[in-house]
């Protein structure tokens, strides 16, 4: 990929967002709190950090992508769609009926779509298998994996993180979305996740708390994480649900809602000013 200046890639997650607004409001359903929150994540993976090839999805030599919290399938299509895997024309086909892109990632309907996701618990477990392949293959690619915070109360993930550290799979990287915010209201409420680093580290990965929305933070945590000689690395992001629409930004009615009309056009008023300042 070109290599963009911070600022560049900065702008780029909030074309990124303003995709999701766009394609969600269209389709008047998705996910797009998670979407946003992600954005920044997904800019820095696809224009800078994962070594991928829109032109042939299937180039044995990329790093692969899981997207386990598959209900953010906006901020993966339009991440997909701005680094030219599809026409981004497709994006305001959302959901709908005849569609490729499906409400969760379906592997064979999109390029560059790794794996069918949206049975909460399961990417990681998969992401696993795709990583100790690669080691097994004695190949030279990266297995990256984003989770939601709320998707770790499933127990397999645990089971996959064990996993991953028995097989030293330090060609692993996982991420963690963690606005704190699920589709009931806080995580920890829910179900409690604190200590969460203290989680990780005790199965045995490298475990990096960054601030999720600093791009030069996560292209170091990424760094970082290529370094590890041995064990599989977390990077457990601190975001904000709704990052970049003032009125979405830590409110988990926006978990699973898409915006209304007259919000569709404030949320876009607001990322258009930051991609385009006067």
């Amino acid at each position: 990929m070109e290599d963009y200046t911070l600022d560049e890639l900065e702008r780029k997650a909030n074309l990124l967002r303003l995709d999701v607004i766009e394609a969600t409001s269209a389709a008047g359903s998705g996910h797009p709190g998670g979407s946003l929150s992600s954005a920044d994540l997904m800019a820095a993976l696809y224009f800078r950090a994962m070594k991928h090839d829109p032109s042939d999805p299937a180039w044995e030599e990329r790093d692969r992508f899981i997207l386990s919290k598959g209900h953010v399938a906006p901020i993966l299509y339009a991440a997909l769609a701005e680094t030219g895997y599809f026409p981004k024309e497709e994006l305001m086909t959302l959901r709908k009926i005849g569609s490729n892109l499906q409400g969760h990632p379906v592997k064979g309907k999109v390029p560059g779509v790794e794996m069918s996701t949206g049975s909460l618990g399961q990417g990681l477990s998969m992401a696993c298998g795709m990583a100790l392949a690669g080691k097994l293959d004695k190949k030279d690619h990266r297995i990256f994996c984003l989770l939601g915070d709320g998707e770790l109360q499933s127990g397999q993930n645990w089971e996959a993180a064990m996993l991953a550290h028995h097989y030293r799979l330090n060609n692993l990287i996982a991420f963690v979305d963690r606005n704190r915010l699920q589709i009931t209201g806080n995580t920890e409420c829910t179900m409690s996740l604190d200590p969460l680093p203290d989680k990780w580290r005790a199965f045995g990965w490298n475990v990096i708390i960054i601030d999720g929305h600093s791009m030069i933070q996560i292209l170091e945590a990424c760094e970082k994480a290529r370094a590890s000689e041995t064990n599989p690395t977390v990077v457990i992001m601190n975001t904000i649900k709704g990052k970049g629409v003032s009125f979405m930004e830590n409110n988990y009615e926006f978990h699973g809602k898409a915006c209304k009309m007259n919000e569709k056009e404030h949320a876009l008023a607001e990322l258009e000013q930051t991609i385009c300042p006067k």
